[in-house]
C-alpha cells in the first residue's frame, strides 16, 4: 500500500501518490484512494450546499449516498467504494 500523508487542502491523510492530483481539483475533497492496482483511483469532493452537502466521486461521476465512512475494508485491509464497483459489474 502507498504511504499516507498530510497536505494542506485536504482535511485527512492522502495515499502520497495522490498529490499531484488532488492538488488540481477546486473544492473540498473529502477522501481519496489510488486504489492500490486492486480497485478504481477514488476521489470524494463536498458538492450541493452548507445545509444539505452531497457527495461526489468524481472518477466514476457517482454521487456517494453516505455523509461520512465513504470506504469499506475488504479482508486484505484495501479500502474501496463499493458504488464504484458496481458501475463496474454494471458495464459488462
Amino acid at each position: 500500500m502507498c504511504k499516507k500523508k498530510q497536505f494542506k487542502y485536504c482535511p485527512a491523510e492522502i495515499d502520497e501518490c495522490m498529490e499531484s492530483i488532488l492538488a488540481h481539483i477546486h473544492g473540498q475533497v473529502v477522501a481519496s484512494c489510488c486504489g492500490h492496482k486492486k480497485y478504481p483511483m477514488t476521489i470524494v469532493k463536498k458538492v450541493g450546499f452548507k445545509n444539505d452537502p452531497s457527495f461526489l466521486e468524481i472518477v466514476s461521476g457517482k454521487i456517494i449516498p453516505r455523509k461520512k465512512k465513504f470506504y469499506k475494508k475488504d479482508k486484505e485491509g484495501y479500502y474501496y467504494i463499493p458504488e464504484t464497483l458496481q458501475l463496474k459489474e454494471d458495464k459488462k
